[in-house]
């Protein structure tokens, strides 16, 4: 934004032609022209065509495994390594860092939501539940392991 006021002052105080200007800056002759033409305030934007990556092809693939694993008991989730492995098996031939970016934004938004997990707290009156703890311990008398 600082630019184009730069621009904008150099053309109408200064009074620099076009080329003038694209040299002094280092800007094409149409990006000035543009920017010139665009009303006072406005901040130019750069449109980029979507394209599709190599990995949107696969995320409908990946979001069913995570949703998947969000069900499963922590210690049987498959890591971004494994899922990594299964896509590379399907075709996938991009990059591992976007793949975990992925999964990183995935979990953080939708699989709170999935795996939520509830706690009830249990209170008692008193004398109404009684906790035991129960356990097994070993010793050792004259070279025979007892079991106590």
């Amino acid at each position: 934004m600082a630019l184009i006021g730069k621009i904008r002052g150099m053309r109408m105080r200064d009074g620099k032609s076009i080329g003038e200007i694209s040299r002094l800056t280092s800007l094409s002759r149409n990006t000035i022209k543009k920017w010139l033409k665009t009303p006072q305030g406005a901040v130019p934007k750069y449109r980029r065509r979507d394209v599709p990556t190599k990995f949107a092809l696969f995320v409908a693939t990946l979001t069913q495994a995570l949703e998947v694993d969000a069900r499963r008991a922590k210690h049987e989730r498959r890591t971004a390594r494994a899922l990594h492995v299964q896509l590379t098996a399907e075709g996938y031939d991009g990059g591992y860092t976007r793949l975990t970016d992925f999964i990183r934004e995935w979990r953080a938004e939708q699989g709170k939501l999935i795996s939520t997990n509830a706690f009830v707290p249990l209170a008692f009156e008193l004398g109404e539940a009684f906790q035991f703890d129960w356990s097994e311990e070993g010793l050792m008398v004259g070279g025979i392991y007892y079991r106590l």
